[in-house]
């Protein structure tokens, strides 16, 4: 008897996909039933209260996303134009966006080499008279030094603004991300911890701070007299239906941080050994809430340069992302950075040649994982065998 040869199906792994397999469902048809679909409801109630507690925070308010949460943030804190606000060099451009928002001026620093976060060397060698404020971003769900980033800020009068878009529900020194500045923002974007699509917040403990943010979120309305605009404000609300999701996500937190973290793991144990690929330095002090894995490619040691192993992964139904390429050699930031005597800022612009993260989501299987793995590891062998050759 003769068999057909029947080919393996082709495999696509994304680099992000959302877990919904609890009451998102559920909870977006009670708010869609409940005739609150915009932006009040009983949802949006229940998300800043539990969003808030989790943080270890007085407030949270809701967004629409999490730049409007870094533009509502500093609005807020009263930046405006003449203002110079400190961010790392390696983040998503929205950091530095927020701060043109406000007509202020963004201050690139460098990054530490193990962490990847803002190096508070840097910050203390950048602040200058016109600074204002310091955004220590918490990039891929590693909390920064933030007791070192607190007290420069301290010494010289600054606010500081967490961006923890990238870190829902990780620690420093045991006290919960989005507790450890004057505030912090959030995103809810799709491909992030918990998610509601899109949606962002910003989690603070002054009342004073919360009743102005809530003015500016929405058109600057008085809170107590309807249609009086005492200040000029933003449409920046969250939908119910937005909230409704997040609550669901909410209820798993735990669950869904456990599962980034076993793929993140599970990740270092399989590649640790693997020539040529860098690893980040977890710090002794963070309890990491990983968003994606990533690694470095050094290009003599594994054979392939990031972009050619990003190629070859692609091939094989594999989907991966660039780590952020430094923010001072972005085409809208050139000029500050120039003004700024920034030429080099070396530790950003090496992870941003090389730096590259993988699938990381709750529905990735072990098997997935090791897929992934499998496909780098032949990836280095194969360019090897045939330079050997």
């Amino acid at each position: 008897m003769h068999h057909r040869f029947e080919p393996e199906p082709f495999r696509r792994i994304s680099v992000a996909a959302p877990d919904l397999a609890g009451n998102e469902e559920a909870y977006v048809v009670e708010a869609i039933r409940s005739g609150w679909v915009s932006s009040s409801g009983e949802f949006l109630e229940r998300f800043e209260r539990e969003f808030a507690a989790a943080c270890g925070t007085r407030h949270a308010v809701a967004c629409s996303n999490g730049t409007t949460a870094l533009h509502l943030a500093l609005t807020t804190l009263g930046v405006s134009r003449g203002d110079e606000v400190i961010v790392p060099a390696t983040t998503f451009v929205a950091t530095a966006n927020a701060v043109r928002f406000c007509n202020a001026t963004p201050v690139f620093v460098d990054v530490d080499r193990d962490t990847w976060c803002l190096d508070p060397r840097g910050v203390a060698a950048a602040v200058g008279p016109r600074t204002a404020g310091i955004i220590p971003v918490h990039l891929l769900g590693h909390p920064v030094d933030m007791d070192a980033i607190n007290a420069i800020a301290e010494q010289h009068g600054l606010w500081v603004v967490e961006d923890a878009a990238e870190a829902h529900f990780a620690t420093y020194r045991g006290r919960p991300v989005g507790s450890l500045a004057d505030a912090a923002a959030f995103s809810f974007f799709g491909n992030k911890i918990v998610t509601g699509g899109e949606g962002g917040a910003v989690t603070f403990s002054r009342d004073d701070l919360a009743r102005r943010m809530r003015m500016l979120r929405s058109h600057g309305m008085d809170l107590a007299r309807r249609y009086h605009f005492p200040i000029v404000g933003f449409n920046y609300r969250m939908s119910n239906l937005t909230a409704a999701l997040l609550c669901a996500q909410l209820e798993r937190r735990a669950a869904l941080v456990a599962r980034r973290r076993a793929i993140v793991r599970l990740y270092g144990e399989r590649l640790r050994l693997q020539t040529g690929l860098v690893h980040r330095t977890d710090a002794h002090w963070a309890g990491v809430s990983p968003w994606l894995m990533a690694v470095l490619v050094d290009h003599d040691g594994f054979g392939l340069d990031r972009d050619a192993l990003m190629a070859t992964l692609a091939a094989r139904g594999i989907e991966t992302r660039p780590l952020f390429p430094p923010l001072h050699h972005m085409p809208p930031y050139r000029r500050f950075a120039a003004r700024q005597g920034i030429s080099s800022l070396p530790v950003a612009e090496w992870l941003g040649a090389t730096g590259l993260m993988l699938p990381t989501h709750p529905l990735m299987t072990d098997d997935d994982v090791a897929f992934v793995c499998d496909q780098i590891a032949a990836a280095g062998r194969s360019r090897t065998l045939r330079r050997a050759a």
